[in-house]
């Protein structure tokens, strides 16, 4: 199967699908992978710039990296071999790339206004906190500015979800009336309103959140949107449907 997927594709898999093994093994000796290459705000102590590009090949569970990887392998594999490899790998990085920069658009602006109402506090300072927090510690039953600080700077994001949106949302401009086969249920739907519908339920989601969603919705958004962009500025006055 493997020798079907063209390189930077299955370069791609085989890489995410290491990092995910590796994430584990790390696990069994105390070390979380996913909070030192997963992507913290750019404001929150525990940033550090290498994550931009190591977050995109984490991921939190068994189902979220078999449907990033399925995807990649359905859609980035055929648009590699429509495109050539410089132009994917283009696409992939340029979407996971603006997934983060997305999620940090309005997160970052709510640690700024945390942080203010902390230092509205007094005590304990800023300074103290981010050091406690540098050392992996926390205050006991904090404050719910506190807390939620704590949430925003402990939880990074993780997973290639961003650029798998990018190539969905490619794919879907280029191809909108391309079949797709649902699992469940077994029926088929044109890509323009399956990935278009995604697209609208991630939105909406990104501003309507519910207590215990950790999915970063607004990644997702950021991807599709600079997939979109990339692929009607390469397609430029093509009018091709299939």
């Amino acid at each position: 199967m493997l020798r079907d997927i063209p390189q930077v594709t299955k370069n791609l898999l085989i890489l995410n699908i290491l990092m995910f093994a590796l994430t584990f093994f790390f696990q069994t000796q105390n070390i979380d992978l996913n909070s030192m290459l997963g992507a913290h705000y750019v404001n929150s102590p525990l940033f550090k710039p290498y994550q931009i590009i190591s977050y995109f090949f984490m991921h939190g569970d068994v189902f979220h990296i078999l449907f990033n990887m399925f995807a990649l392998v359905m859609f980035g594999g055929f648009l590699e071999k429509l495109w050539g490899p410089k132009r994917f790998f283009i696409l992939y990085i340029s979407a996971a790339i603006g997934a983060f920069a997305l999620y940090n658009a309005i997160g970052v602006f709510e640690i700024i206004q945390l942080r203010k109402e902390i230092a509205a506090m007094g005590t304990p300072s800023l300074e103290t906190i981010d050091n406690l927090m540098l050392s992996g510690q926390v205050y006991v039953n904090p404050p719910a500015a506190l807390q939620k600080y704590y949430e925003m700077c402990f939880t990074p994001m993780v997973g290639a979800s961003g650029a798998i949106f990018g190539i969905m949302a490619a794919f879907a401009i280029l191809f909108p009336n391309t079949e797709l086969m649902l699992l469940f249920p077994p029926i088929p739907i044109k890509a323009k309103f399956l990935i278009g519908g995604y697209f609208v339920y991630e939105l909406y989601r990104s501003f309507y959140q519910v207590a215990g969603d950790n999915v970063a919705h607004l990644a997702h958004v950021g991807g599709a949107i600079v997939g979109a962009i990339l692929v009607l500025i390469w397609r430029r006055n093509r009018t091709n449907f299939y």
